[in-house]
């Protein structure tokens, strides 16, 4: 096994419990602005609604298909849609309340913080997400995850997107190293895993859902605190 130095962690879904935050969120969103009287009163049609949309408006935007502002202007209009709600009547400032209050919310993947105590004297680290600055600071911020982490390369920030390997050109470069001391922890086996492998870099697949894939992966995990077994 090769000695790193670096290691490089997702955000959302693999250090940030993105799923629960969300949640927490929307049922807010859902009472705040009382969706319910837009034409269905069932948040979990809602919820629902949201996270297949949510999803397939990341992966297109992971893919370059739709930017940023694309991506916030589509989202709800699209939920609202799936949702069976009047989309004629989507409050104005839904989206950006969404964005602050979500990248607000503290939870973490479990082991998230035993398992970053235990690496972090034992390596640099460090995250790349597909994510956007001010969201990503907020989050990492609102839930004790910033003060582990020594380089946040953002999306935004670097101006390339997982899995383009000049993300982690740029994240290498920053840090004046090379592939061969770097290692990749990340939940999606595009963005994190083959992004990963483009760069040469080993890869960690945390894969908590044990869903198939057919990138093979370095290591693979399904708890974050198994990487100490391999670190």
């Amino acid at each position: 096994m090769r000695k790193y130095k670096h290691l490089f962690f997702d955000l959302d879904h693999t250090l940030w419990d993105y799923d629960s935050n969300v949640r927490d969120s929307l049922s807010e969103l859902f009472i705040d602005f009382d969706l319910g009287s837009l034409g269905n009163p069932d948040f979990e049609l809602f919820f629902d609604a949201f996270q297949i949309t949510n999803h397939v408006l990341w992966e297109q935007f992971n893919k370059g298909v739709v930017d940023k502002d694309e991506l916030r202007a589509m989202r709800f209009k699209e939920v609202f849609t799936r949702a069976k709600l009047s989309v004629s009547k989507i409050p104005k400032e839904l989206e950006e309340e969404f964005i602050l209050r979500t990248s607000s919310k503290p939870k973490v993947m479990d082991h998230a913080f035993e398992t970053l105590d235990y690496l972090k004297s034992r390596y640099e680290l460090h995250i790349i997400t597909n994510g956007f600055n001010q969201s990503q600071y907020n989050k990492l911020k609102s839930s004790k995850l910033d003060s582990y982490f020594d380089l946040i390369v953002t999306s935004e920030n670097s101006g390339f997107r997982k899995p383009d390997k000049r993300i982690f050109d740029h994240a290498m470069l920053q840090l004046k190293t090379e592939a061969i001391n770097c290692l990749m922890i990340g939940d999606n086996p595009l963005s994190d895993i083959q992004g990963a492998q483009n760069a040469e870099i080993d890869q960690v697949f945390y894969n908590p859902l044990k869903t198939e894939s057919k990138i093979s992966p370095t290591y693979t995990i399904n708890h974050l605190s198994e990487l100490t077994t391999i670190l």
